[in-house]
């Protein structure tokens, strides 16, 4: 899973500044932002991308998990790999074991599930600003003591955190200014607290708010469907780039302008996750949310029924005229 060459996250920032632009980033999301999908999106307009979240005690411990979990390629370029953790001592473990291999290290401090908390993970980091700071400075001691650089070769470890907004955004501020002083490079911030259903609006107003009181880059993330959305996300908090989810699962191609899905990206997605190997359920699910608003009610119907990647690879060919058997070994080649 080596990388003979990366791209700093900072640096790809400082590339899109220069042009006028903002940094386009594919968000952690548990189960779907692996590696077929990564490159896909990347394809497409997206800068950074990131793993789903990984946890970081059994990442460490399990060398199962290490392979089920993180996998990468030299296309796959900057990834940040994104860790749960509830101490200093398994993140920093973790991060250790992936920091040939990457371009970051981020922890979520962001995931509003109840059983995330329970376990003194995601949301419940929001309550703990000094710890979350310790962990920052414990992460970038342990790579830079043990002489370990990310795959851009930086010595100095990229180290992240997501968050979500506290009720008082003053809060939230005070969480950020620690986490600065800590150390760490960049901060994305969900506009929604760990209360709210990702169906209310998301608070533009609370990133800005952080975003004029922060000292290092901010990213956006909630509410981003489309392009005119990022920019208007952009435009409006001054934030230094924006996050994706559900609207990069509905359309990969959303960075690059496109309103739907192209048949290209659909395309391009299937053969990446046959080629890799991907789980069934995951590609089929991809699939699914991909070609959405191009199916009609019969079709949707016939395609969530079908049982095998063979049976999607005949729906797409049928439907779609994509020719799986025509540029063979491609997009590998």
């Amino acid at each position: 899973m080596s990388l003979s060459l990366s791209t700093g996250v900072l640096d790809k920032l400082a590339e899109r500044k220069a042009d006028g632009g903002y940094l386009r980033i594919c968000a952690p999301m548990v189960r779907y932002s692996k590696l077929a999908f990564r490159e896909t999106c990347r394809a497409y307009g997206t800068d950074v991308a990131y793993t789903p979240m990984i946890l970081s005690d059994v990442f460490k411990h399990s060398e199962i998990a290490r392979a089920a979990e993180f996998r990468t390629t030299d296309r796959d370029d900057p990834v940040v790999v994104q860790f749960a953790a509830s101490n200093a001592q398994d993140w920093a473990d973790a991060a250790y074991l992936v920091a040939p291999h990457c371009s970051g290290v981020d922890l979520n401090c962001g995931c509003p599930q109840k059983w995330a908390i329970g376990e003194g993970i995601g949301c419940a980091m929001m309550e703990q600003p000094e710890l979350v700071a310790s962990m920052v400075r414990t992460v970038k001691d342990r790579i830079l003591s043990s002489g370990v650089k990310l795959a851009d070769g930086v010595s100095s470890p990229s180290t992240s955190i997501k968050i979500r907004l506290h009720d008082d955004v003053r809060r939230t501020i005070d969480f950020v200014k620690m986490a600065e002083h800590a150390g760490v490079d960049w901060i994305t911030v969900h506009g929604r607290t760990r209360r709210q259903r990702n169906t209310e609006k998301v608070n533009l107003d609370g990133i800005k708010t952080v975003k004029e009181h922060s000292h290092v880059p901010i990213f956006a993330n909630g509410d981003i469907f489309t392009k005119e959305d990022a920019d208007a996300t952009v435009e409006y908090t001054g934030v230094d780039g924006v996050m994706a989810a559900r609207g990069l699962l509905e359309n990969p191609a959303l960075f690059a302008g496109h309103a739907k899905t192209p048949i290209a990206a659909v395309e391009m997605y299937t053969r990446l996750a046959l080629g890799y190997g991907t789980n069934y359920f995951i590609m089929h699910h991809h699939l699914m949310m991909m070609t959405e608003s191009s199916m009609t009610k019969a079709d949707k119907k016939l395609f969530n029924a079908l049982p095998s990647s063979a049976a999607v690879v005949d729906f797409l060919q049928d439907s779609y005229g994509i020719e799986f058997r025509s540029r063979p070994g491609w997009p590998f080649k």
